[in-house]
């Protein structure tokens, strides 16, 4: 009989123990992850979002304005409504309009009565802005527009008059009008100020007429109304702070 052959096959213990420990290190590494994970969402869940209004710094309003000053040295008034945008307390971007009464007291133009001025403008105002995070601003205001201008019959404040009051001449006109302004910031939804303005016009063509232009200074004041720091600057703040 033929003698049996057999095979011994050595397994390699430090090979085995290795791979066991390369898992366990694996294993660890990865318990240690998903702890961290799950502490990280837990720390997020102590967080809220929010706006911190203290620190927003744009706006947006409503101004109503009125102002006294001259046409070719006479008394005239003008009342004006605008409403911007406040672009981090240091610009004013929106639309302005207004319009003005000129006591020129023109006799014989178009008829034996008197002969006042009347018109309006409206158009872009831009307002740069120093200071903007005090109390009290200082600005420049711009308004560029056109409008329209007349001639009318009779004193429009004397009541005797006011009905035969009827526009004769009219003539359209383009505007450049800045000026120089003084901010008081009373509360965050309210601002009350005052300065004063030069007008430039175009030539007008009312015929006939002592008048080429309406060039002229004016002092007003004004009241704005709106939202003055509102926006979307935004942290997290922790509950347990509280």
């Amino acid at each position: 009989m033929q003698p049996f052959n057999y095979d011994v096959v050595y397994i390699n213990n430090n090979q085995s123990s290795n791979t066991m420990k390369y898992f366990k290190i694996y294993l660890l590494l990865l318990l240690c992850s998903l702890s961290g994970f799950t502490m990280m969402s837990q720390e997020d869940d102590n967080y809220l979002e929010f706006n911190d209004r203290k620190k927003i710094v744009h706006g947006v309003y409503l101004g109503l304005s009125t102002h006294f000053g001259e046409i070719d040295g006479k008394e005239t008034y003008r009342m004006g409504i605008k409403v911007a945008y406040v672009a981090n307390r240091q610009l004013e971007i929106g639309v302005a309009a207004g319009g003005f009464y000129s006591q020129q007291n023109l006799s014989g133009i178009i008829s034996s009565v008197n002969q006042d001025l009347i018109g309006g403008y409206a158009g872009i105002h831009l307002e740069p802005i120093l200071f903007g995070k005090s109390r009290v601003n200082l600005s420049f205001p711009l308004l560029v527009g056109a409008g329209g201008i007349a001639y009318v019959d009779g004193d429009l404040f004397d009541d005797d008059n006011y009905e035969e009051s009827e526009t004769q001449e009219s003539d359209g006109l383009f505007i450049i009008e800045p000026g120089v302004g003084v901010i008081y910031n009373v509360s965050r939804f309210l601002q009350i100020e005052a300065g004063i303005k030069y007008r430039f016009s175009s030539k007008i063509d009312l015929t006939p007429s002592p008048l080429e232009r309406i060039n002229g200074f004016s002092a007003g004041i004004g009241v704005k109304v709106g939202i003055f720091n509102m926006g979307k600057n935004r942290y997290k703040k922790n509950l347990n702070d509280d």
